[in-house]
């Protein structure tokens, strides 16, 4: 198993602990799990507003989001302050965001292969982008309707 693989493992226990403690549940009543959640991320099912995969990912989302913004505090911006960054602690948002991260990718049906997969060929779309003149009057989806 290689690192991103042991994350994403480490990460679906660490979820399945929290839906059990907190005794979460599907909206069907079921107790939930993160497999569950992957499984209904991967099918092809329509995912509208009341789904679990809607509600997980906006869940997951919001987390995120909040974890940006304990990052974005933990930043300097006045200039004329004697303060110093708190590195230790700035790590430790960037993995709490990592956990979200990985949380709303197992979501979406994806796992360390997945991810693996998506991103370089999402990174050759942003190279040849760049290498194109890409810019907002350019700019186009078409080039990301390729990625599977």
């Amino acid at each position: 198993m290689d690192k991103l693989d042991e994350l994403f493992a480490q990460q679906e226990q660490l979820n399945d602990l929290v839906f059990r403690k907190q005794n979460l549940r599907k909206l069907d009543g079921t107790p939930l799990t993160t497999r569950d959640l992957v499984e209904m991320g991967r099918s092809d099912d329509p995912k509208g507003p009341n789904t679990d995969t809607n509600r997980w990912l906006g869940n997951y989302l919001k987390a995120l989001q909040d974890e940006c913004r304990e990052l974005g505090d933990e930043l300097l911006w006045k200039w004329w302050s004697k303060d110093s960054l708190d590195m230790q602690n700035i790590r430790v948002e960037i993995i709490d965001q990592l956990h979200f991260w990985m949380s709303l990718a197992l979501c979406a049906g994806m796992d360390a292969q997945k991810v693996f997969d998506v991103y370089v060929q999402k990174n050759k779309v942003n190279v040849r982008r760049q290498e194109t003149g890409y810019s907002k009057a350019t700019k186009t989806e078409d080039d990301n309707r390729s990625i599977v």
